[in-house]
């Protein structure tokens, strides 16, 4: 039998001590993160993730993400100059290949979904 999970309060799940961000370009930014649940397979991971404000780098090599912002404000650069803000309640969507940057203005936290290819 396969059965079914629930995940509440997003916003107050704990996700742990935040560690320094590898992929940071400005403000020494802090992440964490806290896995909810990862398929058999392994190919889809849902979880949690926070950041403080500043800017980053991010490419989708391996996998697509799916993310909901729960809390705070970004802005996503993408590779040819298209610029995107998305606040709390927003979904967005990172296609396998996408690469650009995100700059975090106020301490965010989404919810993610990846599939890896």
């Amino acid at each position: 039998m396969i059965d079914f999970k629930t995940f509440a309060h997003l916003a107050h799940i704990d996700l742990g001590e935040p560690v320094l961000k590898p992929t940071s370009v400005e403000g020494d930014q802090l992440e964490a993160a806290n896995t909810l649940w990862t398929s058999d397979d392994g190919k889809i991971e849902v979880g949690v993730w926070e950041c403080s404000q500043g800017r980053f780098t991010a490419r989708r090599e391996t996998n697509s993400e799916i993310c909901h912002i729960v809390t705070g404000r970004v802005t996503l650069h993408g590779p040819h100059g298209a610029v995107r803000d998305v606040g709390p309640g927003e979904l967005l969507v990172l296609p396998l290949g996408w690469e650009g940057e995100w700059t975090i203005h106020e301490k965010t936290r989404k919810l993610y979904i990846l599939h890896s290819v």
